[in-house]
């Protein structure tokens, strides 16, 4: 891909940093990051939106004559760091979820995210050269966005095919949004089942134990899955295996019961009455014991992430420190590597340090039990801020770099992130000679937050740097617009949560209108971390065993690789979230990852196959979208009305065979709906 500065459509001016491209990423970031927090708070997962963002924008700045690829760099990378902030729900909601919030304060959450972005950007920056430019990542999803871009943009040389594919593209995402969202509205008028599970004992030939199977019948989990891909999605599979398989049935045997109530060992499975049904016993004991065994593997991926990190986190940082050096010196640079000027860079830093200051003082001074400690508190926060949160932001722009966004295991880092901010309040704690109250939780958890800002930008921020060198953007530019993206994203989050809570509820909070809790299980994991750890009470058993288990899962990965010349992989970080999400939220994963292999196998040697690839992205991005918006209209709808069930079209309980029905459909209408994509592909 080649930079061409000028262009008849721009007139000889380069038009790339304008208020029409601002407004309209803003916005397309608002849209994304709705969209963003409910599949977040709904499966633990987001999506990057980058190349979607890029589609809608070439289709709407191609009636202005002046448009440019540069402009539609810009909108692309405003929107989509909109919709990476809407990660930060991995952490907040665990404040309502502990009790010490009711809702989500506008302002106070406000700044948590837009002091943590844009520190998640600042801290980045001295990274571009040396992770971009130098470190030889293939930034699978940067890459697509380049060519997405390139071949729909004004500016760039164009065949009639590009425009075809252009217009093909916008329809495809819009067609994918319609057909989810109206599924969703059957689903919400109990036409169809929006899951399809089953729960029962084995024989007591096989330990006699319960599990269950689950199937979530959601075309948002179906578009992920398509993301993710065939290795991530089978390394959940196999995650699933482990803990429904395995792990459920043997710690619900009966045998096993009678053992560890013989010799004293914590079971939740001892306190439950006997002959508790299948889908009580299973169900109770996965979320209470089996979910924290994924924690423990999990945590063992992310350090081993940063372990293999290590050497190349030095020397990019080597390489970032002398190329800085060499500016200081006189060397004139190109105008696609200007960066943000260090002095702006760092004077946008403290400001931004200052804030989080500001906002822990304000909390610690609001609080008996912390007032009197607000000096060692605040110091220890920032120092902590500024220490883990630029590691998190090298960790996670590599990690970005290497494996994509979508699939860069900023959850993980998070999960570390609070186990260390809970240890160090503990330190605090014996320091200061204060109670571990909810009050210490609840400051482990903002400062988390404030790291997992940092985390999450900085994932998005060198993919989107990627896209911009491959087309020729000015870095200075794309970083005053990934600014602009987190304040976007920062005054829309508390927004949604608020309406997303009042509708739903969040799982251990208190109940929302329609009482369907929102599992948001990284929140509910990082929630119960800090607690556990400050107040004691923490499965360190469970945790450790899922340790065990993860390391045991490094090295059969690190065997696979090596036999098979990396053709074959076993993600350890998948595995875990396999392990921890609910069963039928995996179950769709993995159905979605192996269509989108289907898909793409059946196009792979067809004339349109690259075309073929990015329209099958643009769907899985419009069916992600489209539900995802539709139920945060319909918690609009709960709280508005007060109605939980406010486009009911049958009664509750009805005889309808709604699961049947809805599970035929669903199959039909992927298959429609994949060969509608292959054959609009093949039309461009």
């Amino acid at each position: 891909m080649t930079d061409t500065s000028t262009s008849p459509a721009t007139s000889g001016r380069r038009l790339e940093f304008t208020f029409r491209a601002l407004a309209l990423g803003a916005l397309l970031g608002i849209v994304f990051t709705a969209a963003n927090t409910y599949l977040g708070l709904k499966v633990g997962l987001t999506f990057a939106s980058a190349i979607p963002a890029a589609v809608i924008s070439m289709a709407i700045l191609r009636a202005f004559k002046t448009s440019t690829i540069w402009e539609n760099m810009t909108v692309q990378t405003v929107a989509s760091v909109g919709g990476a902030m809407s990660a930060i729900i991995f952490v907040l909601p665990g404040l309502v979820m502990v009790g010490w919030w009711l809702e989500f304060p506008f302002w106070e959450s406000v700044m948590i995210c837009a002091f943590g972005g844009v520190l998640g950007v600042t801290f980045s920056i001295p990274l571009r050269r040396a992770l971009v430019v130098e470190g030889g990542l293939p930034y699978p999803e940067g890459v697509a966005a380049a060519e997405v871009l390139t071949v729909g943009s004004r500016g760039a040389e164009q065949t009639d095919s590009a425009v075809r594919e252009n217009a093909a593209g916008l329809w495809v995402v819009v067609t994918g949004a319609v057909v989810s969202a109206g599924y969703a509205l059957l689903v919400a008028g109990r036409v169809f089942a929006g899951e399809a599970a089953r729960f029962f004992k084995l024989p007591a030939a096989l330990g006699g134990g319960a599990t269950g199977l689950g199937f979530g019948m959601q075309f948002a989990l179906l578009g992920a899955g398509h993301l993710i891909g065939l290795a991530v999605g089978l390394a959940q599979l196999f995650g699933l295996i482990l803990a429904w398989a395995i792990a459920v049935p043997i710690l619900t045997s009966p045998d096993t019961i009678a053992w560890l109530t013989a010799n004293g060992i914590p079971s939740i499975a001892t306190t439950l009455e006997p002959g508790v049904a299948a889908e009580e016993l299973a169900g109770t004991v996965w979320a209470r014991e089996v979910r924290f065994m994924g924690a423990g593997v999990i945590g063992v991926a992310a350090l081993w992430t940063l372990i293999k990190l290590a050497g190349p986190l030095i020397g990019g940082l080597a390489s970032a420190l002398a190329a800085n050096r060499r500016r200081q010196g006189g060397e004139v640079l190109d105008r696609t590597e200007q960066d943000m000027p260090i002095g702006l860079v760092g004077l946008i830093s403290v400001g931004c340090l200052v804030g989080i200051a500001g906002l822990l003082a304000w909390f610690a001074q609001g609080n008996p039990t912390l007032a009197s400690s607000t000096a060692l508190l605040v110091g220890g926060g920032l120092v902590y801020v500024i220490v883990i949160g630029f590691a998190v932001a090298a960790i996670c722009g590599y990690m970005a770099g290497l494996i994509g966004s979508s699939n860069s295991p900023v959850s993980g880092v998070g999960i570390l992130a609070v186990v260390i901010a809970s240890l160090l309040m503990l330190g605090v704690l014996a320091l200061a000679g204060l109670p571990a109250d909810p009050s210490v939780v609840a400051f482990a958890l903002i400062v988390t937050a404030v790291v997992f800002a940092v985390a999450v930008i900085a994932n998005d921020n060198l993919q989107d740097l990627k896209t911009g060198q491959l087309v020729g953007a000015t870095p200075w530019r794309q970083q005053a617009a990934l600014i602009v993206g987190v304040g976007a994203g920062a005054l829309v989050i508390p927004l949604i949560l608020n309406l997303l809570n009042q509708a739903f509820g969040f799982a251990g909070g208190p109940p929302g209108i329609a009482d369907e809790p929102l599992a948001a299980p990284q929140a509910t994991l990082i929630s119960a971390l800090a607690k556990g750890v400050i107040e004691g009470g923490l499965r360190w058993d469970l945790i450790g065993l899922g340790a065990l288990i993860g390391v045991v899962i490094i090295v059969l990965d690190i065997v696979l690789r090596s036999a098979t010349k990396d053709r074959m992989k076993l993600p350890p970080l998948a595995v875990g979230i396999g392990f921890y999400l609910p069963a039928a939220v995996t179950t769709m994963l993995v159905v979605g990852a192996v269509c989108g292999w289907v898909y793409d196998r059946a196009i792979k040697t067809t004339r349109f196959a690259d075309v073929g690839r990015r329209m099958g992205v643009l769907l899985a991005s419009g069916l992600i979208v489209g539900e995802s918006l539709f139920l945060v209209m319909t918690a609009g709808v709960i709280v508005g009305t007060g109605n939980d069930a406010p486009f009911a079209m049958l009664p509750e309980g009805s005889t309808w065979p709604a699961m049947l029905a809805g599970l035929v459909t669903f199959a039909v209408v992927v298959v429609a709906l994949y060969a509608w994509t292959r054959s609009r592909s093949a039309k461009v």
